[in-house]
């Protein structure tokens, strides 16, 4: 089994291994006592070739029975039910949607962001270099899970999360446990212009030395985890109350899927957050 390469000695993520099945988890997020959560990584699943082994991704070309089987041991691993596994169909937008366990056949489209304050409900948000967004309020007991990539980050996505579940559960931002995920480093994630230019209506002139560089063949160096960052601490999140990822999936192509670092040629990873 590879071992992960982190971009700094932070102890941000403890690495948990349940029969094959390794996956991460936040020690500031554990300390809450009031979720179960993890990180899925490529390992303890039952799929092959690109898809090894922990596929988690229904839509790349794996067969439903062994992503199903990839399902099943996984949340066994992180302890939680299986039926009451809630997803939705990600595409890049700021929308977050209310869940509970009445929500766990449907299909829920065009939603990067869950909340629920429902013991039980364990909302699922799929990645392979986007950044993944967990929010836990401990006095009201709720909690969030939300998918950011450029678009979703640009869109201030963690924002609307935490906005959402101020408007359903009376969530005060300075009460949040949150934490960024496993993505994409600045040093791997070279942009366009015209997302830089999208970043620069977003963010105030004092950010973007933190949020990219330029380079000579004119593509940008684009930082996401500082962009998620930014947005969380504005948002009212107090700085000692947020992990900000040290682990980069394009870093870890043998033990985490990355869509740069294969080429599109991969399966899915995903985070899980849940009540107790």
């Amino acid at each position: 089994m590879r071992k992960l390469i982190y971009k700094n000695e932070s102890h941000i993520f403890d690495e948990k291994q349940v029969g094959d099945v390794l996956y991460l988890s936040y020690p500031l997020l554990e300390k809450t006592g009031v979720v179960k959560h993890g990180f899925s990584t490529r390992f303890g699943g039952v799929s092959e070739g690109i898809y090894a082994s922990m596929n988690l991704s229904f839509s790349r070309g794996d067969t439903d029975e062994n992503v199903q089987e990839n399902y099943r041991r996984i949340a066994n691993a992180i302890g939680v039910q299986e039926k009451l596994l809630i997803k939705s169909a990600q595409t890049h937008t700021t929308n977050v949607h209310v869940v509970t366990r009445e929500n766990r056949h449907d299909e829920l489209v065009d939603i990067d962001g869950l909340i629920t304050d429902e013991p039980g409900v364990c909302l699922v948000t799929s990645y392979a270099d986007c950044v993944p967004l967990f929010f836990i309020d401990p006095v009201h007991r709720a909690i969030g899970l939300s998918h950011s990539g450029w678009r979703g980050t640009v869109g201030k996505i963690g924002q609307e999360t935490l906005k959402k579940m101020r408007e359903q559960y009376g969530t005060n931002p300075k009460d949040v446990i949150a934490a960024i995920g496993p993505s994409i480093c600045q040093d791997c994630y070279e942009v366009s212009e015209d997302v830089i230019e999208r970043f620069q209506e977003a963010f105030e002139p004092k950010y973007w030395n933190a949020l990219f560089y330029r380079k000579t063949n004119k593509k940008y160096q684009l930082n996401l985890w500082k962009a998620n960052e930014i947005i969380l601490l504005e948002a009212g999140i107090w700085k000692e109350n947020l992990a900000v990822t040290n682990v980069c999936t394009n870093c870890n192509p043998d033990v985490l899927f990355s869509h740069r670092a294969s080429k599109g040629q991969r399966g899915g990873l995903a985070a899980f957050l849940a009540l107790q």
